[in-house]
C-alpha cells in the first residue's frame, strides 16, 4: 500500500501543518485554486506533485497548468479536476478508479457506482465554518480509499 497526498484550494498558503502531514506520501495531487506558482514550489519539495488549474487560478503563470488531469499510481486511474460539475465523462466507464476535485472547500468522500468522489477540503484560508483539511489516497492491490485529515486541532 502507499498513499497519495491530496490537497486542494490553498489560495496563496502553504501551512507548516499540510507539509508536515504530507511527509511520507508518494505523490501529491493539488485539486486547483492554487493561487501563485510557490505554492507547488514548496509542495514539489515533499515529494512529485501534479496539479490542475483552478476557478481563481489566471494568468500567464496559471496556463502552465491543466484543468483536468489523469494519474495512474499501481493500476488505479485518478481523474483529477477542480469543479465536479464540470465532469464531461463518466467516470466508471472511462475507468476511473476515483475522482478528485475541490472548488467547494467542503471535504467530502463517497462512492458512486464503484468510483470513489474525493474533494480534501481547504488546505487555505479558512472558509466559513469549514474544516481546514487535506486528504489522502491509500492505494492497495488496484483500489483507491480515502481519508480527511483536519489540520487544526480547533477543527476536530
Amino acid at each position: 500500500m502507499h498513499r497519495i497526498g491530496v490537497i486542494s484550494d490553498t489560495h496563496r498558503l502553504v501551512r507548516p501543518e499540510a507539509l508536515e502531514a504530507l511527509k511520507g506520501v508518494k505523490h501529491i495531487i493539488h485539486a486547483g485554486d492554487i493561487g501563485e506558482p510557490s505554492v507547488i514550489d514548496e509542495l514539489s519539495k515533499v515529494a512529485p506533485v501534479t496539479t490542475v488549474r483552478g476557478n481563481v487560478d489566471v494568468g500567464d503563470w496559471a496556463r502552465r497548468y491543466p484543468q483536468t488531469a489523469v494519474v495512474k499510481s499501481d493500476g488505479v486511474l485518478l481523474y483529477v479536476l477542480h469543479e465536479l460539475n464540470r465532469l464531461d465523462l463518466d467516470p466508471g466507464a472511462a475507468g476511473f478508479s476515483a475522482v478528485i476535485y475541490g472548488h467547494s472547500h467542503a471535504p467530502s468522500l463517497e462512492m458512486r457506482n464503484g468510483v470513489l468522489y474525493f474533494n480534501p477540503g481547504s488546505a487555505g484560508p479558512r472558509r466559513f465554518d469549514l474544516p481546514v483539511s487535506i486528504g489522502f489516497l491509500n492505494i492497495n492491490d488496484q483500489e483507491a480509499s480515502g481519508e480527511i485529515v483536519s489540520l487544526l486541532r480547533s477543527d476536530v
